[in-house]
């Protein structure tokens, strides 16, 4: 039985910024995903402080919401097996720097804070961050 999941990927501004688009799709269809939503937007910053609730008492939450707040944002839809877990491979650690070779925020993000792309952490978080972008 297959275990088709779906997570959410945001394409953060500095990604767009740099017209790096169709780079980082390729990447995931290249990885199996499908994008089966996907819509392009300028979150308003109390959107990108609901989303990022969830990280609200940390120190880098205010800087987190300036900045998806700060640009155009793509968001989509990815679905796969075992999708949550797969993109978080693919996305790379947080820090670029510490990033394995082949992973987008190792090609593509330029700081722990400009790191190009967001995804879903968990199943839930999924369900919860896609119906966020895609059910209001």
């Amino acid at each position: 039985m297959s275990n088709i999941e779906q997570t959410l990927s945001i394409i953060k501004p500095d990604a767009v910024e740099r017209e790096l688009e169709s780079q980082i799709k390729e990447k995931f269809k290249s990885n199996g995903f499908t994008i089966t939503k996907e819509k392009k937007l300028k979150l308003e910053k109390s959107d990108a402080e609901k989303f990022y609730k969830v990280h609200e008492t940390k120190p880098f939450y205010n800087d987190l919401c300036e900045y998806l707040s700060s640009g155009i944002i793509i968001v989509m839809v990815l679905e796969k097996e075992n999708a949550v877990k797969d993109n978080r491979d693919l996305m790379g650690a947080t820090d670029p720097k510490n990033a394995k070779d082949g992973t987008i925020r190792k090609l593509y993000g330029i700081s722990i804070d400009k790191n190009s792309v967001h995804g879903s952490d968990s199943i839930e978080n999924a369900k919860i961050e896609i119906d966020f972008f895609f059910n209001n």
